[in-house]
């Protein structure tokens, strides 16, 4: 991902990145829709059938433990949705679940998959190509998740990218109808990255 940034920048391009901040993702992935993109995957028979024992007739409860109650608990419930927390094939299953969302973007931005951190990265000479392309995209995948039955949260960031040498033109955030929350800093990866690429912020 730093490699094709500084590429763009040196090539005298604008470059933005979207980073997605998906609510709740692992738990509000539909397990009909997951198994269905497994068959289409080519996941079937009894690897099919075993990842469905594996996500059914699961039940969860929540105990609530304070000084004022000793001990208060819920009624078990059917679990409908998500993956098992802290599972091995969480993330696994979620990039089966997600990986039909790049090829519609792939013309225009740059898809980042890893778990559920979700990015694009968006390179033009000039700020209007960059605001059309950056509308476009916001709304192709806001489009998808709702199709997937899953949420992109406001907290979904935008960052231009810049150097020393090249600070590229503005992109026109306003003229977005998403809501969308700009920075000079991310933490992405357990990476901080700033806008301005001189490593030198900490958290």
């Amino acid at each position: 991902m730093i490699n094709q940034i500084l590429s763009h920048i040196n090539n005298k391009s604008s470059v933005c990145g979207i980073f997605c901040d998906l609510t709740k993702a692992f738990v509000t992935m539909n397990h009909d829709i997951l198994i269905s993109k497994l068959e289409y995957y080519g996941i079937i028979g009894r690897t099919n059938k075993l990842i469905k024992s594996y996500l059914s007739n699961r039940y969860q409860r929540v105990t609530v433990k304070t000084s004022h109650v000793s001990n208060c608990t819920s009624a078990w419930e059917l679990v409908k949705h998500g993956v098992p927390h802290g599972s091995i094939l969480g993330p696994f299953l979620f990039l089966f679940y997600i990986n039909d969302l790049p090829p519609l973007v792939k013309d225009i931005a740059l898809p980042v998959l890893s778990a559920d951190d979700t990015s694009f990265l968006i390179a033009h000479p000039n700020s209007m190509n960059m605001n059309h392309d950056l509308k476009l995209v916001l709304e192709i995948t806001q489009k998808w998740f709702t199709s997937n039955i899953m949420l992109l949260n406001y907290k979904t960031t935008f960052m231009q990218f810049s150097s020393n040498i090249n600070y590229g033109s503005t992109v026109n955030t306003q003229s977005i109808d998403c809501k969308i929350n700009c920075t000079n800093s991310i933490k992405f990866l357990r990476i901080i990255i700033e806008s301005s690429l001189t490593w030198k912020k900490t958290y």
